[in-house]
């Protein structure tokens, strides 16, 4: 691996870990699904491709932060599964942290269409 992929790689983890928090509750806005779904549905992602052992932990946190709500299921003789849902707060957490994200991607694209030595004008500071 090269130090430019390694650059690269750490530059894609540190975008995964900042966003992850976002990707959760986006991924639960609109349905109720238990850990592993959630998993198989970040992993069918590039960017949003996380483990067990990085989910879990932040699936624990969001409910001590009352952003989702867990209920387990016992559905048949399989073992019960553990299914989350985002609350009232979480839906209002979301939608803040979706216009973050937007303000960010809006702000990064103009700087990339903007390269020049003119100086940039400052609209929303």
């Amino acid at each position: 691996m090269t130090t430019d992929d390694k650059t690269q790689e750490k530059w894609e983890v540190q975008l995964r870990k900042g966003s992850l928090e976002l990707v959760i509750l986006a991924a639960l806005q609109h349905r109720t699904l238990y850990g592993l779904e959630l998993l198989k549905v970040l992993q069918s992602f590039k960017s949003t491709a996380i483990t067990e052992g990085t989910l879990y932990p932040l699936l624990d946190r969001l409910k001590r932060e009352q952003l989702l709500d867990a209920q387990w299921v016992q559905e048949g003789d399989i073992r019960p599964r553990k299914y989350y849902s985002l609350t009232a707060a979480g839906l209002t957490k979301l939608g803040d942290l979706t216009s973050l994200w937007r303000q960010s991607v809006q702000d990064i694209e103009y700087l990339l269409a903007h390269p020049g030595p003119d100086p940039i004008k400052v609209t929303g500071a």
